[in-house]
C-alpha cells in the first residue's frame, strides 16, 4: 500500500483508485479537509495517492486508517466520463509541442504522418459528435483542423490542436476546481471517538455510534453527532457551518452540531442525531444535489452557445463563397460563442454556491441562485423570522380575588403542568419558572390535547391550560369579563396563555415574543437590492400584526393577520397569479406548503427538518442579515453571468470579422479564442464577493445569534 515516504510526503498505491465511476474531486476535497493534510494528488490511471502532511505519526496514522477502511459503497458516483485523466489531456499537449519541435527536422511524408498522428484526437472527437449529437463546436473546430493538414499547411494544424487541447485541459481544471470549492465545504466526520459505555470511556468508529450515547469530545477535536452537552464547558468553533470564526461558548444544555471544532475545553454529549441524520450529512446531501442541478440561465446559455454554432457555420461558408480563400474559411470556423457561454456560466454559479455557503447560506442548485436574484416579492412568516422565535413571560394575573395562587405560585403550577408539553408557550413558561428557582407542584397525570391544551386534577381541583378557543368552545369557560385586560394584553403585541380552575377562569398568562433587533434595517435595505413587495403573515391578530408592521416598515396593505397556518402557501400562489416572483422565508413544519409554492423558499437555521428539506435556500446563521445577503450574492451573480454573455458576443464577434477579412491567422485566431475563454472562466471562478456590513458588528455586540443558537 505504501510505496514512499519522506519525512512530511506519503505516496500509496490503491486498488480501489481505478474505479472510474468514484467521485475523485470529493476524495481529494474530503482528505484536504482532515486535520495535518496540506496537499492531496490521485492519479487514477495509476491507482495512486500522494500526500503531503505535516509530518507527525498521527496523521500519518489516520491516513493509513482512513485508506484501510475505505469502503466504496459510502461515496458518491459519477459518470465515469467525467473523471477521464487529466494526465491525459496535458500528455497530449506535450505530445503536440514535442512534434511541432521535430516538424522542420522530418521529410515531407512523415511531416505528413506525424500531423495525422497528432491531431488525430480533435479529428475523432468531431467525427463523433457529429454522427452522435449534429454539428456542436468540436465539429467545427475538427474541420478547421482537417482542412489545414489536407492543405498541408502542418503547422498550422498542429498548433491549432494544441491550442484547442491547451484550452479544454484547462477549462476543465477550472470546472474541477469550482467543483472542489463546493466540495471542500464537505468536512469528513472524525474516524473514531469516545463514547461512555456503564461508566467506562471506549473508542469506538464513530460510524458505531447510536442515538443516547454519551460522548466525550476535548480539545481539538470534531463533534461527530448532534447533540446536547450534559456537562463540561467549552469554545466551539462552529466556522464550518455559520461561517462566523468567534468561538461560541458550549455548556450544559446547549445544542451542539456535528462538523464542528471544540478549541477550548471538554464535553460531555448526549447523542441525537448521529450517523446519516446529523447537521453535516445534511449539508453533504444538500450540496451534492446542488452541484447536480442546472439553472435556467444555465440551459439558456447551452441553447444559445449550439445556435452559435450555426452563425460560425453560415458566417464560414459566405466568407469562403466570397472570397475563395481556405486560410479564412478555417479561421472563422476556429471562432465561437459556445465555450464562454456554456463554460463560464456553471463555473459562476458554482463559485457562487461556495461563496453564499462560506457565508452562512447553502443553495440548492443554481436554479436558487437565479430565483433569489429575480424575486421582487419576499414573505415573512413572522414567528422565528422576524422575530426570534423565544417567547419571554411577561405578565401572570389571577383573575379571581379569592384565589389562594399569588403570581409565583400560579406560575409553578402552570409550568410543572406545561413541562409535559412540546411548544413554544410551554417552554417559555417552564423557563421562567426555571430562572425563579420555583418548586414542581405534584398534579395528576396530564391529559394533552395537541394544538388546543392540557388538563389534569391538582389537590382534587381539575385545571385546564390551554388557547382561549380551548377553553371557551372546548371545555365552555368564559373570559368574557376579562375582555378589557386580554385586549390590553393583545394591543402590545402580547400571546396569551388562559387558564381555569373548577371550570372557572384562574389566570391569564402574557408572554412576548422579541423582534429581531436588525429586522427594520433589513426590511429597508432588501428593499434598496429590488425587493419591490415585503409582505407579512401571522397568525396575530389585526392590531398587534399592524403595530408590528409599522415598527419594521412594512405597508399595512401587505400584512396578513390571523392567518392560518394552511393559507400560507395559497397567498403566495395569490401573489404569484398577479405576476410577483415571489420567495418565502420561514421555519416552521406548517411553512413547507409555501415553501415548496414560493419560486424561492428559504429556511431559518433552527427551522423544523421539513421546512429545511424543502427550501431552495437553507440559512446557517440565525441572522436576518443572511437574507439580505442571498439576494445581493443572487443579484451580483446574475449581473456577473448577463456581463460574460455581453463580453463574450463583443470579443468573440470581434475575432470572428478579423478572421473572416483575413487580418488574422488561424493560429492567432484559436489563441485569441481561447483567450478569451479561459479569461471569462477565471472571472467567473473568482466570482462575487459580499461586504461585510455594520450589521455584523451590530451581531457580535448584541450576540442575539448566538444567544439563539444555544436555546435552541
Amino acid at each position: 500500500m505504501l510505496v514512499h515516504e519522506l519525512s512530511t510526503r506519503l505516496r500509496l498505491k490503491l486498488h480501489f483508485l481505478r474505479e472510474p465511476s468514484l467521485d475523485f474531486a470529493y476524495l481529494e476535497a474530503t482528505l484536504s479537509a482532515m486535520p495535518g493534510i496540506y496537499t492531496v494528488r490521485i492519479n487514477s490511471l495509476a491507482g495512486s495517492l500522494v500526500l503531503e502532511y505535516n509530518g507527525k505519526a498521527e496523521i500519518k496514522q489516520n491516513i493509513m486508517d482512513w485508506c484501510a477502511n475505505f469502503s466504496q459503497t459510502h461515496w458518491p458516483r459519477i459518470d465515469a466520463t467525467e473523471n477521464a485523466s487529466n494526465g491525459t489531456d496535458l500528455s497530449g499537449i506535450i505530445a503536440t509541442a514535442f512534434a511541432l519541435t521535430l516538424l522542420p527536422l522530418l521529410p515531407f511524408q512523415f511531416k505528413t504522418l506525424l500531423t495525422y498522428l497528432t491531431i488525430a484526437p480533435t479529428l475523432s472527437k468531431g467525427a463523433a459528435l457529429l454522427l452522435n449529437q449534429g454539428i456542436k463546436v468540436e465539429v467545427l473546430d475538427a474541420l478547421a483542423v482537417g482542412l489545414a493538414a489536407i492543405r498541408g499547411e502542418y503547422f498550422t494544424a498542429m498548433a491549432t490542436h494544441g491550442l484547442l487541447t491547451l484550452g479544454e485541459y484547462l477549462e476543465h481544471e477550472t470546472e474541477k476546481h469550482s467543483d472542489i470549492l463546493l466540495r471542500h465545504l464537505l468536512k469528513p466526520m472524525p474516524s473514531s471517538a469516545w463514547v461512555e459505555r456503564e461508566g467506562t470511556l471506549i473508542q469506538m468508529p464513530s460510524t458505531s455510534i447510536k442515538e443516547g450515547d454519551f460522548v466525550v469530545v476535548g480539545t481539538g477535536e470534531m463533534i461527530p453527532i448532534d447533540g446536547r452537552v450534559i456537562d463540561g464547558t467549552a469554545a466551539v468553533n462552529e466556522a464550518s457551518l455559520t461561517g462566523e470564526t468567534v468561538p461560541v461558548r458550549k455548556e450544559l444544555k446547549h445544542k451542539v452540531l456535528s462538523g464542528t471544532v471544540i478549541e477550548e475545553g471538554r464535553l460531555k454529549i448526549h447523542a441525537t442525531r448521529v450517523g446519516d441524520n446529523t447537521t453535516t450529512a445534511r449539508i453533504t446531501r444538500f450540496i451534492e444535489e446542488s452541484l447536480k442541478k442546472q439553472s435556467k440561465t444555465q440551459r439558456l446559455a447551452e441553447g444559445l452557445a449550439n445556435q452559435r454554432v450555426y452563425y460560425t457555420l453560415g458566417l464560414g461558408a459566405l466568407v469562403y463563397l466570397l472570397t475563395r480563400d481556405i486560410h479564412r474559411l478555417v479561421a472563422v470556423f476556429l471562432v465561437d460563442h459556445a465555450c464562454p457561454l456554456k463554460l463560464g456560466t456553471p463555473v459562476a454559479i458554482k463559485s457562487a454556491m461556495y461563496r453564499g455557503a462560506t457565508h452562512g447560506m447553502l443553495f440548492r442548485g443554481g436554479q436558487a441562485i437565479e430565483n433569489i436574484a429575480n424575486a421582487d416579492t419576499i414573505v415573512f412568516d413572522k414567528t422565528g423570522t422576524l422575530t426570534t422565535g423565544h417567547l419571554e413571560v411577561t405578565d401572570i394575573i389571577p383573575l379571581t380575588e379569592e384565589t389562594k395562587w399569588p403570581p409565583n405560585e400560579i406560575l409553578a403550577l402552570i409550568a410543572s403542568v406545561e413541562e409535559h408539553a412540546t411548544h413554544p408557550v410551554a417552554d417559555a413558561v417552564v423557563k421562567s419558572a426555571q430562572h425563579k428557582a420555583l418548586q414542581h407542584i405534584e398534579h395528576e397525570e396530564v391529559d394533552y390535547m395537541v394544538a388546543h391544551g392540557l388538563t389534569t386534577q391538582v389537590e382534587g381541583e381539575k385545571l385546564i391550560i390551554g388557547s382561549r378557543h380551548f377553553l371557551e368552545e372546548h371545555q365552555q369557560i368564559s373570559f368574557v369579563a376579562h375582555e378589557a385586560l386580554i385586549k390590553e394584553l393583545e394591543g402590545d403585541g402580547k400571546t396569551v396563555l388562559y387558564a381555569a380552575l373548577n371550570q372557572m377562569p384562574f389566570s391569564i398568562i402574557g408572554l412576548r415574543d422579541h423582534l429581531r433587533p436588525e429586522a427594520a434595517q433589513i426590511v429597508t435595505q432588501l428593499k434598496q437590492s429590488g425587493i419591490k413587495k415585503i409582505a407579512l403573515l401571522t397568525g396575530d391578530q389585526r392590531d398587534k400584526a399592524l403595530a408590528l408592521a409599522e415598527q419594521l416598515g412594512i405597508e399595512s396593505r401587505f400584512v396578513y393577520y390571523e392567518c392560518p397556518p394552511e393559507e400560507k402557501g395559497n397567498i403566495v400562489k395569490e401573489l404569484q397569479n398577479e405576476g410577483h416572483l415571489v420567495a418565502f422565508v420561514g421555519d416552521g413544519v406548517n411553512d413547507a406548503p409555501a415553501l415548496i409554492s414560493a419560486d424561492v423558499g428559504i429556511a431559518m437555521p433552527k427551522g423544523a427538518d421539513l421546512a429545511r428539506a424543502t427550501a431552495d435556500i437553507v440559512l446557517l446563521d440565525d441572522h436576518l442579515e443572511t437574507v439580505l445577503n442571498a439576494k445581493l450574492l443572487g443579484n451580483k451573480t446574475m449581473q456577473l453571468i448577463h456581463y460574460h454573455f455581453k463580453v463574450s458576443m463583443v470579443l468573440n464577434s470581434a475575432v470572428a470579422g478579423g478572421a473572416a477579412l483575413g487580418l488574422l491567422s488561424p493560429v492567432l485566431t484559436a489563441l485569441l479564442h481561447n483567450g478569451t475563454t479561459i479569461g471569462i472562466l477565471l472571472n467567473s471562478l473568482a466570482g462575487v464577493s459580499l461586504k461585510e456590513t455594520k450589521l455584523s458588528e451590530m451581531k457580535e455586540k448584541l450576540g442575539t445569534v448566538r444567544e439563539a443558537l444555544q436555546l435552541a
